[in-house]
C-alpha cells in the first residue's frame, strides 16, 4: 500500500478543523489543580469530559467529515483499544456511515460496551496483530475506508484544536505534557503549540512498561521497546514508534518523561481526591510527569486524555 508522504500540520489546517468539529466536540475546561504552597502551577485539560470521554473524538470527527462520498459509501473501520474506536464510531454514526473496529482484546469492558452502543461492529484481536495492522494500514476482511487512529493527517489535525484552546486559556503556559501511545496526540497538539508559541515546551509522557518514544529520543531514531508489558495504562505506550509517527512527533516535541505505574496510580488518586476527576491510566501520565517537580513553577498544562476505565478497576487502583 502506498501511503501519502509525511508533511507538517499547518496552523491553517488546525484552525479549519476547529471550525469543522465545533458542533460536536466540546471546548473542554482547563482547571487549576491545587497542590498547596510551593508546588508548581499545574492545569488539567479535561478531555475526559468529551462526549466519548476521550480526546480522540477531535480527530475522528475531523477525519470522517473530510472523507469524500466514495470513501463514506464503503463504510469506515479503525483499530483501537477503545478511545479511537469510540471516536470513529461516534463520528460514523453521526454521518450515517457503517463502522467496523479491530479491537485490542485486552481493552476494558467499558470501552467495548461503549463502542457497541455506538453501533460499531467489533472484532476482538490480540495486541500483536493489532499493532501489525496499525503499521501496515490493513487487516484481512476490512474492505472499507481506514480511519487510522494516529497515522492520519486529518485525525492529527483535529487534535491540534486542543492546542489552540490551551494557548487561549493559559497564555503564560511554559510546558504542555501529553501521553504518547501511537503519537497522534502529541503530534497534533504540538503542531498547534509550536506554530503559535515555539518557546513552550511540548513533552510526552509514557509508562515505564511501554516507553518507546523516550527510548527513540535517546537513540535518535524510531525504536522498538523490547521490555513492553501490558498494564492498566491501556491507552498509551506502544511496542514501538512507527517511523512515520517519529517523523511527525520529533519536530514538534521537546522530550519525553517516563513514569512508574505507581506514580501513575497516585496521579489518578490525586485527581479524584482534589478535583473529583475520573481519569484512565493514560490520562494520568502527564500529571505523574509534572509531579516530578523538575519543570519549574509553570504553568504546566497536563492533558487528561480520557476517563474510560472500568469503575471497579478505577476504585481498586485509587484505593491502593
Amino acid at each position: 500500500m502506498s501511503l501519502p508522504p509525511i508533511r507538517p500540520v499547518t496552523l491553517a489546517e488546525i484552525e479549519a478543523a476547529r471550525e469543522r468539529i465545533a458542533g460536536v466536540v466540546l471546548r473542554t475546561p482547563l482547571v487549576k489543580l491545587d497542590l498547596g504552597p510551593g508546588a508548581p502551577d499545574v492545569r488539567l485539560k479535561l478531555e475526559n469530559l468529551q462526549p466519548t470521554n476521550a480526546y480522540k473524538i477531535r480527530g475522528a470527527v475531523n477525519a470522517v467529515a473530510m472523507l469524500d462520498d466514495a470513501a463514506r459509501n464503503k463504510g469506515v473501520w479503525t483499530i483501537s483499544a477503545g478511545n479511537a474506536g469510540q471516536g470513529v464510531a461516534f463520528a460514523a454514526r453521526a454521518a450515517g456511515v457503517p463502522c467496523k473496529i479491530v479491537v485490542i482484546d485486552t481493552a476494558p469492558q467499558t470501552k467495548i460496551d461503549r463502542m457497541r452502543a455506538l453501533g460499531a461492529e467489533l472484532l476482538l484481536t490480540p495486541f500483536e496483530r493489532c499493532w501489525q495492522a496499525l503499521e501496515e494500514h490493513a487487516f484481512p476482511g476490512m474492505d472499507g475506508t481506514l480511519v487510522h487512529p494516529f497515522d492520519d493527517q486529518n485525525f492529527i489535525t483535529g487534535h491540534g484544536s486542543m492546542g489552540l484552546e490551551i494557548l487561549e486559556d493559559c497564555p503564560a503556559v511554559t510546558h504542555v505534557i501529553a501521553s504518547v501511545g501511537g503519537g497522534g496526540l502529541i503530534a497534533g497538539v504540538g503542531s498547534a503549540i509550536k506554530a503559535k508559541r515555539p518557546d513552550v515546551k511540548m513533552l510526552g509522557a509514557e509508562p515505564e512498561t511501554a516507553a518507546p518514544y523516550a527510548l527513540s529520543l535517546k537513540e535518535g531514531h524510531a525504536m522498538e521497546f523490547s521490555a513492553w508489558q501490558t498494564s492498566f495504562v491501556d491507552g498509551a505506550g506502544g511496542r514501538s514508534v512507527i517511523q512515520r509517527m517519529w517523523e511527525r512527533m520529533r519536530p514538534v516535541s521537546d522530550g519525553a518523561i517516563v513514569v512508574s505505574l505507581e506514580e501513575t496510580r497516585k496521579a489518578m488518586r490525586l485527581m479524584a481526591e482534589k478535583a473529583r476527576i475520573i481519569s484512565e491510566g493514560a490520562g494520568a501520565l502527564p500529571l505523574a510527569a509534572a509531579l516530578r517537580g523538575d519543570l519549574g513553577p509553570g504553568p504546566i498544562v497536563c492533558v487528561v486524555s480520557g476517563g474510560n476505565i472500568d469503575l471497579q478497576k478505577f476504585c481498586e487502583l485509587v484505593a491502593m
